[in-house]
């Protein structure tokens, strides 16, 4: 007959209970972090326009007009852009904290569970050893497979950071072509 062990249980939900809050405070860490960078880009946002408006009241002659638009294009593209990568960075570092969370509880739980398969020497019922055998090859199939998404996620992070830095570059470029010069 099974008996469950009332220490081992209670180990195992405390250790989930911790990996939860570790997700928890992660979550909201990066949600004070999104707050942050949105309040100081509407904060920038509401100062240039204030500004480019009084600049724009101070025209009087239509040839300014041009020049001032020009002038005003460039440090918006530039904050667009200072969003965009505080925006990617926010993102890409709460995808590596918590691949790291899950990463570091699924290393846990594998180890427990090719212990409990590998234990040698306690009787097992009839057919235990096909049953333990399976059980191993479908921990190293898991691990396997946990590896090989890992890899992919981390893979596809880098795929992004290239992209992005290279439509900063072209961005900026493209809005530098479009500053009139003086």
């Amino acid at each position: 007959m099974n008996t469950i062990d009332l220490e081992k249980l209670a180990e195992s939900q405390k250790a989930n209970a911790q990996v939860m809050m570790t997700l928890v405070r992660t979550a909201f860490h990066g949600m004070e972090q999104l707050s942050a960078l949105n309040l100081a880009a509407s904060r920038e946002l509401f100062n240039n326009s204030a500004s480019g408006a009084q600049q724009l009241m101070d025209i009087k002659d239509p040839a300014q007009l041009k020049s001032l638009a020009g002038s005003m294009a460039q440090p918006n593209v530039d904050k667009l852009l200072e969003y965009s990568r505080g925006l990617y960075d926010l993102s890409a570092n709460m995808q590596r904290e918590i691949t790291s969370v899950m990463e570091q509880q699924y290393s846990s739980m594998a180890q427990k569970a090719a212990g409990l398969v590998g234990k040698g020497g306690v009787p097992t019922p009839i057919a235990g050893d096909v049953f333990g055998a399976a059980m191993k090859q479908m921990m190293s199939a898991s691990s396997t497979a946990f590896e090989n998404i890992s890899q992919m996620s981390k893979q596809m992070t880098e795929i992004v950071d290239t992209n992005v830095k290279a439509l900063s570059a072209a961005t900026t470029k493209a809005a530098s072509a479009l500053t009139p010069k003086a």
